[in-house]
């Protein structure tokens, strides 16, 4: 029965388009060059984190550079694309195990975060 809703999923539209998005984030090199300027600054922060003697200005010059290669990033199209399919392909995944949990326990899952609400018994 696994395999079956695994093969279900994977010929769904939320899934093509998923794959489709995956494809291109993968594919675009403006993005790909984004993610790796974002990568290449956040190891200079590691790097210069983890020195005895952190150089404030310089931290701070990789800090405005990780938020300005990140906020070119989210602002992306390809990846504005890939973030809602994947969000779209997380929902059927959890809309799936909540059904699942359903069928054999009786109870649906709380679709939110309980702690806000109490209610659930969070």
């Amino acid at each position: 029965m696994a395999a079956e809703l695994g093969r279900m999923i994977k010929g769904s539209q939320v899934y093509a388009d998923f794959k489709a998005a995956d494809d291109a984030f993968e594919r675009d090199p403006e993005l790909q060059a984004l993610i790796s300027r974002y990568n290449t600054f956040r190891a200079a922060q590691d790097q210069e984190e983890n020195k005895p003697q952190p150089d404030p200005d310089l931290l701070s010059s990789i800090e405005n550079g990780i938020d300005e290669a990140y906020q070119k990033i989210v602002e992306n199209d390809t990846y504005l694309r890939y973030s809602d399919a994947k969000d779209a392909l997380d929902k059927l995944m959890n809309d799936v195990n909540g059904e699942i949990t359903f069928q054999i326990t009786g109870k649906r899952p709380c679709s939110h975060d309980c702690a806000s609400c109490g209610g659930c018994g969070g």
